[in-house]
């Protein structure tokens, strides 16, 4: 069994995550690292046998306690948002840079159910160049079980704040192998609940992420459990059809349960993994050339559908008309409106109106469109 180290790391907000090390069994002067994020309620010490199994003997392996799990500080299963997750992930690979001198395009990334998720919204949102990117039943819709559970959950948050949802998955969910049922029962450092923030926002991340996929460019193999009780199917497939990686795979594992990596038939996916991860260390990372992006691809795509008029009675068309009717008539009242469509938006009078931040026009009426007005997002953003 491969020895882990210990360690803490410093992440954006000054909280210091805790992870372990296993520093590579043999040296070839080439610094290679694998990242392995751990499913959501669980921590780093349960990737210990993946680390064994999987091999990559030349390659450091780390594994965080995400914040709230495991280890590391914070409130049990939850996070300042699940921004702040993703943003502990960037924070990491600098960690690991910084301190091993292992930059991302040397960097393999496997992320397990929650894992998976934070992994592809920090490859979508952050663009680093990773070598190649390995997702298990990531967990873009979770399966709530109750109807309109999201939209409840969402209108619980707003009337009473943040609180916690303990997890129904049983182990035997999760699962084949007697061994790692056993162990997930008897852990102490699971963590059984997750915030109704975190949740919200990882559904709202995971919409994001799958519907805009055609921006992730780097290599990536998925695999999706065929007998999966926790996270829905569809959306995985969605994401990998509109995924823009040119070297991608697709692995269906008929039988298996959501802990893909911890299931009694797990040499199918680790021995595919680690193929992957040789092929795409095997040769220089390609470089990603967007010189024609202008021309063709997703980007290309989406202008040309920006582009196209909305039909007739689209409601987008007609929320568009009826806030261009009420900005001409009573939006007038309120003196950046008026300045706005007398001057220009981008006017020096409208911007010297925006800078004095108060709040003028004809009428109570008027001084409240106005306040309106000034404190949209976009104004605040230009103050």
């Amino acid at each position: 069994m491969r020895e882990a180290q210990e360690r803490e790391f410093t992440t954006h907000d000054g909280s210091a995550l805790f992870y372990r090390h296993w520093p590579p069994l043999q040296a070839t002067g080439e610094a290679r690292a694998l990242i392995l994020l751990h499913r959501g309620h669980e921590h780093s010490g349960r990737l210990q046998h993946v680390v064994d199994e999987l091999g990559l003997d030349t390659f450091a392996m780390f594994a965080w306690d995400a914040r709230g799990h495991g280890r590391s500080p914070g409130p049990r299963g939850d996070s300042p948002g699940f921004a702040a997750l993703v943003r502990d992930l960037e924070a990491f690979v600098a960690h690991i840079g910084d301190t091993y001198g292992i930059g991302p395009q040397d960097i393999a990334l496997i992320g397990q159910s929650v894992g998976a998720v934070i992994a592809a919204t920090w490859v979508h949102d952050y663009a680093p160049r990773l070598r190649c990117l390995v997702l298990t039943a990531p967990a873009f819709k979770v399966r709530l079980y109750v109807p309109l559970a999201r939209p409840g959950l969402a209108l619980m948050r707003r009337l009473f704040g943040n609180f916690f949802i303990t997890s129904y998955v049983k182990a035997r969910f999760l699962t084949h192998d007697p061994e790692r049922i056993a162990s997930y029962d008897e852990d102490p450092l699971i963590t059984r609940s997750i915030s109704a923030r975190v949740l919200l926002e990882l559904a709202d991340a995971a919409d994001r992420v799958v519907a805009d996929a055609q921006a992730i460019r780097v290599p990536l193999q998925l695999f999706i459990p065929g007998k999966d009780w926790v996270v829905h199917r569809q959306p995985q497939e969605r994401f990998f059809e509109h995924l823009g990686s040119p070297l991608r795979e697709c692995h269906l594992l008929p039988g298996f349960l959501h802990d893909t990596l911890g299931e009694r038939e797990r040499k199918l996916p680790l021995n595919a993994i680690r193929a992957f991860i040789e092929r795409m260390f095997s040769a220089p990372p390609a470089a990603d050339s967007l010189l024609q992006a202008d021309r063709s691809g997703y980007t290309r795509d989406e202008e040309m559908c920006l582009g196209q008029p909305l039909p007739l009675l689209s409601p987008r068309r007609l929320s568009f008309a009826c806030t261009r009717l009420a900005m001409r008539t009573l939006g007038r009242l309120g003196e950046g409106i008026a300045i706005g469509l007398r001057s220009g938006f981008d006017s020096g009078s409208s911007l010297d109106h925006v800078y004095r931040n108060q709040a003028r026009g004809r009428l109570l009426l008027g001084r409240l469109i106005d306040r309106g007005y000034l404190d949209s997002p976009g104004w605040r953003g230009v103050r």
